[in-house]
């Protein structure tokens, strides 16, 4: 089980401007920062690093792996840029750390697993084929799955090293595909339980107003778990989604607002009823956290203005 730290990417144009200008300062800082909250998993997104970002994933390596003892995933599209990644690393480091990602594509397959093989490391493996796109159901995205699943153990790579996203799209976007990728991650768990599944759990949130994004992002992360999900990729910043991650991991609920995520948690593990669920009326956080399961689960229409009153992401 890993929490890996979505903070070095270049959507942010501040980010993208340290990592050009080659800002060690600034991004020292993210890592010191994410390290004290108790990730020290990397994701260091630089997209296909073409033109000015080319050769930025082993500067990102060397710097951080010079100060810090942590472990990255390699998110782009250009494998040799991965491989410079690597090659910034000793050897021993290298079986940590993960290729982010493949997919479907018989090349990138290839190149992918290619490069997999060679350092032994983790895959992120997307339940997606450029072709035609992302799957709408659970059965095609877990038959992109398994085809990623066989070409991997052709190539003798360990159930273990393999991570599937099911992909999750924005609520705001395409509101019944939150309820496919849990039925996705469902299926996976249950066809590949030697393997992991991962998601994106920010990409939930993408398009909702910013005070929404912190309550979906949490509630979402709590069904997922309960469907079987065992990692995810997120921000290394936001306290309360990593606390309530570990309190549902080591399932020690203290507060009345803990008992209804690892409440959430149960449904989905347990396959109960959705309507046995209890919240206090009288505490807004617990209305609505149970308002943004059931926008997650498709039982209520997704609107910028379903909560009341939010504030702070409902923590």
């Amino acid at each position: 089980m890993v929490l890996i730290a979505e903070n070095i990417h270049i959507i942010s144009k501040t980010t993208k401007e340290a990592i050009l200008q080659k800002n060690d300062k600034y991004i020292l800082n993210i890592v010191n920062n994410v390290l004290s909250n108790g990730i020290d998993v990397f994701d260091l997104n630089v997209g296909p690093a073409k033109g000015a970002l080319e050769g930025s994933i082993s500067y990102l390596t060397r710097l951080i792996s010079e100060k810090f003892d942590v472990n990255f995933s390699f998110d782009t599209s250009n494998f040799g840029e991965m491989k410079s990644g690597f090659g910034a690393l000793k050897q021993s480091q290298t079986s940590s750390c993960f290729i982010n990602s493949i997919c479907a594509d018989e090349n990138k397959k290839k190149a992918g697993f290619d490069i997999a093989v060679e350092n032994n490391a983790n895959i992120i493996a997307l339940a997606f084929n450029p072709e035609s796109g992302i799957a709408k159901t659970s059965d095609e995205r877990l038959e992109l799955a398994f085809s990623i699943f066989e070409d991997a153990m052709s190539n003798d790579i360990n159930q273990d090293k393999l991570y599937f996203d099911p992909l999750v799209l924005p609520v705001s976007a395409a509101q019944n595909q939150a309820n496919v990728v849990l039925e996705t991650i469902r299926m996976l768990k249950e066809a590949m339980p030697e393997s992991h599944i991962i998601i994106g759990l920010s990409n939930v949130s993408n398009g909702s107003p910013k005070e929404l994004r912190p309550l979906l992002n949490k509630v979402f992360l709590a069904l997922c778990m309960g469907a079987g999900l065992d990692s995810a990729i997120l921000d290394g910043l936001d306290l309360e989604t990593i606390r309530i991650y570990n309190m549902i991991l080591n399932k020690n609920p203290i507060s009345a607002v803990d008992k209804l995520y690892f409440s959430l948690y149960n449904f989905m593990n347990t396959f109960s009823d959705f309507n046995e669920i209890q919240a206090d009326d009288n505490d807004l956080n617990q209305v609505n956290i149970l308002r943004a399961a059931k926008i997650l689960l498709n039982k209520e229409i997704y609107s910028h203005s379903f909560c009341l009153n939010i504030q702070n992401g409902g923590n």
